[in-house]
């Protein structure tokens, strides 16, 4: 292909650890490796989450409401549309609708070179939750003029594909996964000392929550499914892997959890698979990387009925899927899980298998031939 010179747009690079910015600093590592030069435009903070793969210039941005581990990146100054200039992009990704991305997609006319987008989080289900639904359908038209007014669009999965052509959207798309980091993320991971090391009996359940601790990822139903599955008469200490705003909250709605924070590596690995059940309420996922990894873990996974989940777990074989806002769905499901060990048995096993299937340099190169796609190269 030639080496690539990418101009890659961020809303939060390396501030926040989520699946998103993991995506994109493995892209960034691959572009890099495959001999090409990247440079990453986003906001910056003083205490980032992980160090940036690439060169990372810091943008313009203000403060987010209420959201200080997030900013929102203005638009392009002048002095950063040099730098891009000089730089001499082959191409301009962009991976948010933000300010910044629709000044990058502008700049990029300016420039005669191609525009690639995309899609990490379903931002229009964010609304719900911060009682701001009267706006739905002006965001949905912001964000489809967004993606509208890229060359090409990489979306994460079939299901969104699909949906985005019955709205009749007209781009070429092409579908980008997620992958697996095996050294990471796999069920010989799953260890009795660190479950005991917690106080879990060896046939006691522990039901996982893992990710960001804010409303959007669905923490609260979260909350709501352990109450009731406990009023049911189960026995159970959840584990919950991340930090967020609603800690402090989640800590008086669900006492006796145990909250190990941000892991990572090793420790991540070890403390995924050393649960029971994964249960993902979550409709903002975009591909679902939790499930994945939990998946890849060994975990039989109960989660909402999203095209994210949709797209990696076959219902009743390598996991379970509920209508999303439904609680005593969840809470069934869990149940049946936990009362049928040869389903539980059967599920975790194929859910293994179906997880470590997704390989990182595949699912990446798919991005590489994406921009071959548009630059026209063969």
């Amino acid at each position: 292909m030639g080496s690539l010179r990418v101009a890659l747009f961020s809303g939060n690079y390396n501030m926040v650890r989520d699946g998103a910015n993991r995506a994109l600093n493995r892209l960034g590592g691959h572009i890099l490796a495959s001999g090409g030069a990247l440079r990453v435009y986003s906001p910056t903070i003083s205490t980032p989450a992980f160090e940036p793969t690439g060169d990372l210039i810091s943008v313009p941005s203000i403060a987010f409401p209420g959201r200080p581990e997030y900013r929102l990146a203005r638009s392009l100054p002048d002095r950063l549309k040099q730098d891009i200039r000089q730089f001499q992009p082959d191409l301009i990704h962009v991976s948010a609708p933000d300010p910044l991305g629709f000044s990058a997609q502008h700049f990029a006319r300016e420039l005669g070179i191609p525009v690639v987008a995309s899609l990490h989080t379903r931002f229009e289900t964010y609304l719900q939750h911060y009682g701001l639904g009267f706006v739905h359908r002006l965001l949905l038209r912001k964000l489809d003029q967004f993606y509208d007014r890229a060359d090409l669009v990489l979306v994460p999965t079939e299901p969104i594909r699909q949906e985005f052509a019955a709205r009749g959207f007209k781009r070429s798309m092409v579908v980008w996964g997620r992958g697996i980091d095996s050294s990471c993320f796999h069920a010989d991971f799953r260890d009795t000392g660190f479950r005991q090391s917690f106080g879990y009996r060896a046939d006691e359940i522990v039901p996982l929550f893992f990710g960001r601790l804010v409303r959007e990822k669905g923490v609260f139903q979260f909350a709501e499914v352990i109450a009731r599955l406990r009023q049911a008469g189960l026995v159970c200490r959840p584990m919950i892997i991340g930090d967020g705003p609603e800690r402090d909250k989640l800590a008086r709605l669900m006492p006796n959890v145990n909250f190990l924070g941000h892991l990572s590596g090793e420790a991540l690995g070890r403390a995924v698979a050393s649960a029971d059940i994964l249960i993902n309420p979550s409709q903002s996922e975009a591909f679902g990387n939790v499930n994945l990894e939990a998946m890849a873990s060994g975990l039989a996974v109960v989660s909402a009925d999203v095209p994210s989940a949709s797209q990696l777990i076959d219902h009743g074989r390598n996991g379970l899927l509920v209508a999303p806002d439904d609680i005593d769905a969840y809470v069934a499901a869990v149940l049946r899980l936990v009362n049928d060990a040869a389903l539980s048995k059967a599920v975790r096993g194929a859910a293994a298998q179906a997880g470590g299937q997704h390989c990182w340099p595949d699912v990446l190169d798919v991005v590489l031939n994406a921009y071959r796609m548009v630059l026209g190269r063969s």
